[in-house]
């Protein structure tokens, strides 16, 4: 059951929905930001009270409407699953995002990279991943001391929170869940179901064989049965004429 939030809390101060700026700048970098958003929600589909967004303005500061991000995902413990037009911290029991992703694009400078860094780091958030694809490079930080902290090797670095596992060697990022299966993306998932439906498809095709097979072993069975009922119902009645000519049949 999924709860939906208001986001009104002032007649008098307005937090808008939108910033105006493009959720990405070009395919590969929204493709990555759909996978992981839709990847991570998945994975926590049962959790009702983890909340995933992608692109959702997040207001950490009742009263400033110009202090805000809009993380390309973000992920909320502690906070019901439902729509929201933007996350207004300070009516979600004043809990901060404690994952946040962003992909780098080729429009993004260091300036405002830094910016962001600093911002995720002021207001709570505890593991901050930035990816380039252009470069395939991964960075994390993680919360110690009210900091964030790079995170020297990344290369198979499981989320303390997710329990998700980051791996670059392929030359793209790859997402491991839990129990070893890859964030897929959606024509991936496309993929693999329509393999699951071949595969299940020819399992049935075996099944119904193996079933002609056993239907016509027991054809074979039957018939040797009958053929056997045939010999013997033979030797039982030259038996008996034996018999009736006088003849011992067992001593012949």
């Amino acid at each position: 059951m999924t709860a939906t939030i208001p986001t009104k809390t002032s007649s008098e101060i307005i937090y808008p929905d939108s910033d105006g700026q493009p959720m990405s700048d070009n395919t590969k970098q929204f493709e990555l930001i759909v996978t992981i958003q839709g990847g991570i929600d998945a994975l926590f589909k049962d959790k009702e009270n983890v909340f995933v967004a992608g692109d959702l303005l997040w207001y950490p500061v009742e009263g400033d409407n110009k202090t805000r991000q809009a993380p390309d995902t973000m992920v909320v413990f502690g906070r019901p699953k439902g729509d929201r037009g933007s996350y207004q911290q300070w009516i979600e029991d004043n809990i901060a995002p404690q994952v946040v992703f962003e992909i780098i694009s080729p429009g993004n400078r260091m300036t405002a990279m830094y910016k962001l860094f600093k911002f995720y780091e002021n207001y709570g958030v505890e593991e901050y991943y930035v990816y380039d694809p252009e470069d395939n490079e991964l960075m994390g930080w993680l919360r110690s001391e009210g900091k964030l902290n790079y995170i020297e090797s990344i290369e198979g670095w499981v989320s303390p929170r997710l329990e998700i596992r980051f791996e670059t060697a392929s030359g793209d990022l790859e997402i491991y869940q839990p129990d070893g299966l890859k964030f897929l993306s959606y024509v991936e998932l496309s993929r693999q179901k329509e393999l699951v439906q071949q595969q299940m498809e020819l399992t049935q095709q075996q099944m119904e064989l193996t079933q002609q097979q056993m239907e016509l072993t027991q054809q074979q069975m039957e018939q040797e049965r009958q053929e056997k009922e045939l010999v013997q119902q033979k030797a039982d009645r030259l038996s008996e004429k034996l018999r009736e000519m006088g003849i011992n049949p067992e001593e012949i």
